[in-house]
């Protein structure tokens, strides 16, 4: 039997972020029920960093991680993790409200501009009239942020187990015992940082679930040859029935913002969902689509109230939720890791996320 401190469920961006934070201090172990971590929604990922996605209870969060992104410890990684790119937010007559709701939404916190979208994207359709411009948004390299975070874990102390499934679990002389095929462990803090497999850890340790829902999401790599230019801001339709953004010179990663119910399983894209999505895109501007190069589609889990869910399970001592992080775990990552490393330690908040309201995230909303 193995005897660390913390087992970490979950080796996708929040295991490692958090595992990164709490290495130097802990021994811990990432259990990975994957050949290789980050094989679902963290390796999935649209890859963008912008301020107003996930609403107003996200952007805390997104916004104490931008500084944390672009220039982080020479130690950590040499260089941004970031890119520039800009989101053009667009909508149609009878979208106003949108716009408006948006604008006042994130007055004084996140920089929105209304603009003419006609004068920012060449071949726009007409009909595409209302624009808001948010020109704080970068590209995330997702694989560099994930690998750094993982590189930092292992430097500590850190061990991760690939293909390493959590069986069950159960609390154990103040702590938890936890099975695996490959062996037990016994561990003083077990973190379900699981994804959308969380509802279904909580229940394999016998802690009630919170009701996380795992949501598909698909996406297209399209081959556009006639697309302006790779340097066109992210285009996200103010009624969320997509997003699309250049991807390198003549392609495009596309979705048309479907959330379709899931199991939590190796999610495969939907034949609908992406024709639904380029009949969207033709809507939008008149590039001619050449060919779908690529599909997939990742699971984006949520709780109830779409908030991500940081903190101690208060009917099971040991058991700590870092979990319901949707479709802005990566964006997060910096700031969530150390507020959640901070709560598990029991220690004051770093600077950089001192302001933020942890009891918003707090499991003990649901209990």
């Amino acid at each position: 039997m193995s005897y660390p401190d913390i087992v970490i469920v979950g080796g996708g961006i929040a295991g490692a972020s958090l595992g990164a934070e709490l290495a130097a201090h802990a021994r811990v172990v990432i259990l990975e029920m994957e050949d290789r971590a980050g094989y679902h929604a963290t390796g999935r990922s649209v890859a963008f960093w912008e301020e107003s996605y996930g609403g107003a209870i996200v952007q805390p969060l997104t916004s104490a991680s931008g500084p944390l992104l672009s220039a982080p410890d020479p130690d950590f990684h040499h260089g941004s993790f970031l890119s520039p790119r800009r989101t053009l937010h667009i909508g149609r007559a009878g979208d106003e409200g949108r716009r408006d709701a948006l604008l006042a939404e994130f007055a004084g916190k996140v920089d929105l501009q209304p603009v003419d979208p006609a004068t920012i994207v060449p071949g726009l359709r007409s009909g595409w009239t209302i624009g808001v411009m948010e020109a704080s948004c970068q590209d995330i390299d997702v694989a560099a942020l994930h690998q750094a975070y993982l590189r930092r874990f292992r430097r500590l102390g850190g061990e991760v187990r690939t293909a390493t499934r959590l069986d069950a679990a159960r609390g154990e002389g103040g702590g938890w015992r936890v099975e695996t095929r490959e062996g037990a462990l016994s561990c003083g803090l077990l973190v379900n940082a699981a994804g959308a497999w969380a509802d279904e850890v909580a229940r394999a340790c016998g802690v009630a679930p919170i009701g996380i829902r795992p949501l598909r999401r698909t996406v297209a790599q399209l081959r556009v040859p006639g697309l302006p230019s790779p340097d066109l801001p992210l285009i996200m339709d103010l009624a969320a029935q997509f997003y699309f953004k250049p991807e390198g010179a003549g392609r495009i990663w596309l979705t048309p913002h479907d959330e379709e119910p899931s199991p939590p399983c190796d999610s495969a894209p939907e034949e609908m969902a992406v024709a639904e999505a380029i009949a969207r895109f033709e809507s939008v501007v008149d590039w001619p689509v050449a060919a779908v190069e690529h599909k997939w589609a990742g699971l984006r889990s949520f709780a109830p109230d779409r908030a991500p869910v940081y903190g101690f399970d208060r009917d099971a001592p040991g058991f700590f939720w870092f979990a319901g992080q949707g479709g802005f775990g990566i964006q997060t990552a910096p700031a969530a890791a150390l507020l959640a490393a901070a709560l598990i330690g029991g220690e004051a908040m770093p600077e950089s996320v001192a302001g933020i309201d942890t009891a918003a995230y707090s499991p003990t909303r649901f209990r």
